[in-house]
């Protein structure tokens, strides 16, 4: 079995808030809305610190986006946070009218993202705000894998010009997955060396990307070589990186903590069908049916996106391609 030599740091949250705080301690500017949010947020050191840059709005998400929409149409820099389940179901609307269509750049926060609230369930588990915001004109959408992707993603954000949606979950994450790289919005992160041709392409994002770049070194002790990418920004998509990808790979992979309907596999399917690209595919996320209650851990390992499943699921998509 492979063990990660990569150290392992904070949670993304956690470096958001810290990042966050850095910056607004230097610019008044920067604000922060919050629906009841600011202790699963990690931003209680950002009110003690900054009480008259954070403002409470209590549990009321569509109150929430629409405040955010006004106090940036007067040229604030403003962070709004809440749960992810919530925030882009219950103020969809807001999101969609006072936000992406109003052009008004907010910094949408969704906490808690995936299956991140684990054993509360269902109605807690976030699987669908890919789909919902890619429907949604005018709103770019980043999913960081690891503590320096979060960090950068933030410090991208304070003046980015557009709508964006940046996805957190709870869990502590690697500082670094991969050395010597540059994040930009838009621009995927090869974490394995670069080669000509690969056996597989793994490409997945947020918390998903970990166990996808574990999968590849357990892959590695069977010869088998793999390209992983973190694809953090779903919009602007790296159409790029994911042709080149498909076309030096005998197989590709994609790999998520959303429905496999409506998200990052969904994006690269369509991208390849158009492209005329038929290397063999799998996207792998929650399947369409009532999802298993559990931890995180647990409901990734029933569903293949844990390292030795996804790595299971390559094998298997080799041998098919094989025939």
């Amino acid at each position: 079995m492979v063990e990660s030599t990569l150290q392992i740091g904070k949670t993304n949250l956690d470096v958001f808030a810290q990042t966050l705080l850095e910056l607004a301690e230097q610019d008044r500017d920067i604000l922060v809305v919050t629906s009841d949010s600011r202790g699963s947020g990690r931003l209680t050191k950002f009110g003690e610190t900054l009480p008259k840059q954070l403002i409470e709005i209590g549990i009321a998400e569509q109150n929430m986006v629409g405040v955010s929409a006004g106090l940036a149409s007067s040229g604030k820099k403003v962070f709004t946070v809440s749960p992810a389940c919530f925030l882009t179901a219950r103020a969809l609307e807001q999101i969609k009218n006072d936000v992406a269509y109003s052009d008004h750049p907010v910094k949408i926060i969704g906490i808690s993202a995936g299956v991140s609230y684990g054993s509360l369930g269902t109605t807690h588990h976030s699987l669908h705000d890919f789909a919902v915001l890619q429907a949604i004109h005018n709103i770019d959408i980043v999913v960081p894998a690891d503590n320096l992707e979060t960090r950068e993603a933030i410090l991208a954000a304070v003046d980015y010009p557009k709508p964006l949606y940046i996805r957190f979950g709870k869990k502590a994450m690697p500082i670094n997955l991969a050395m010597d790289r540059e994040f930009k919005i838009g621009k995927a992160c090869q974490l394995t060396s670069i080669r000509d041709t690969y056996d597989v392409a793994l490409i997945a994002n947020g918390e998903t990307v970990y166990p996808a770049l574990l999968a590849s070194q357990i892959l590695a002790e069977k010869n088998i070589t793999s390209c992983v990418l973190s694809l953090h920004t779903i919009r602007p998509f790296d159409e790029e990186a994911v042709r080149n990808a498909a076309l030096k790979s005998k197989c590709l992979l994609s790999v998520e903590e959303h429905s496999v309907n409506g998200g990052l596999g969904s994006r690269i399917a369509s991208l390849l069908m158009q492209s005329g690209i038929c290397t063999p595919f799998k996207i792998i996320g929650i399947p369409d049916e009532h999802s298993v209650t559990g931890s995180q851990v647990e409901i990734f390992n029933y569903y293949g996106i844990s390292p030795q499943g996804l790595a299971n699921q390559t094998l298997t998509l080799l041998e098919e391609s094989r025939k």
